[in-house]
């Protein structure tokens, strides 16, 4: 069972999940590694509050890996929301020993695509208006090692509005090529999967793009708040992604990759 590399806890505001119920659905599937990558998007306006408690995080997480230690190995993660107007602040997260730091985009001009308001303001340029601001956001900042679930916006568009990878290609290679010269990962994230999707984020015409392009490093997760979809659909990601003709993952500790058969 492939490591699972992007997971929340308590410490993050859209979960209850103790930290310990993760570790043991992790020994459960047969992973020998885990790393949690909890929220922390400061300065935005919602109804979670998304900034991680870092010093109540670290000491929790290093005692769970010693409660832990010879059963699973316990990764100590975050999961940075990329905004521009803060990335100096942003930047300040690489003095701390985390293992891996995924830089996702989860507000676009303050608002999140989880919401309605979002495809009410934005329309038809929704997508658009999201692959924009991603390249923003990769184009500025360095402090992430991942790149967290690029069209996480699909999740949420419904049924009336389309995307494919096709049509939005002179945004999305853009950002593909900086990410593959600055040796940043592209993250394989179920979650989608496990909300309903047929594919992960992103889809696999990106990964395939991704490798044409000489992307290798990719990274595997499942955005799971809550031990029901920690690994879910693992086997059929690393499935279609071998397909694709990649034949490793990277597996972070002290954000350094260590790459591993897929």
């Amino acid at each position: 069972m492939y490591s699972d590399q992007h997971l929340h806890s308590s410490f993050s505001g859209d979960s209850e999940t103790p930290p310990a119920m993760q570790a043991e659905k992790g020994i459960a599937l047969g992973m020998d590694r885990i790393c949690f990558t909890d929220h922390h998007d400061p300065f935005v306006e919602s109804d979670v509050d998304f900034d991680l408690d870092i010093p109540a995080y670290f000491p929790a997480m290093e005692k769970l890996r010693e409660e832990y230690a010879g059963r699973i190995d316990i990764g100590i993660g975050i999961e940075l929301g990329l905004q521009t107007h803060i990335a100096d602040h942003l930047e300040t997260y690489t003095s701390y020993p985390f293992d891996l730091i995924i830089g996702s985009i989860h507000f676009v001009d303050g608002l999140d695509p989880y919401y309605p308001e979002y495809f009410a303001k934005y329309g038809s340029r929704a997508y658009t208006r999201y692959f924009e601001t991603v390249y923003d956001c990769v184009k500025m900042m360095r402090c992430f090692d991942t790149l967290g679930h690029l069209d996480y916006i699909v999740r949420y568009g419904g049924d009336d509005l389309t995307y494919s990878y096709r049509e939005y290609a002179d945004l999305i290679d853009p950002i593909l090529r900086l990410i593959i010269d600055r040796g940043i990962a592209l993250e394989c994230n179920t979650g989608g999967m496990s909300r309903g999707l047929d594919e992960p984020n992103p889809c696999y015409d990106i990964f395939r793009r991704y490798h044409e392009l000489g992307g290798e490093l990719i990274t595997i997760g499942s955005d799971a708040h809550d031990p029901s979809t920690l690994g879910y659909r693992f086997a059929d990601a690393g499935e279609a992604l071998r397909a694709i003709g990649f034949t490793h993952y990277a597996q972070y500790h002290r954000r350094e990759p260590r790459m591993l058969r897929l």
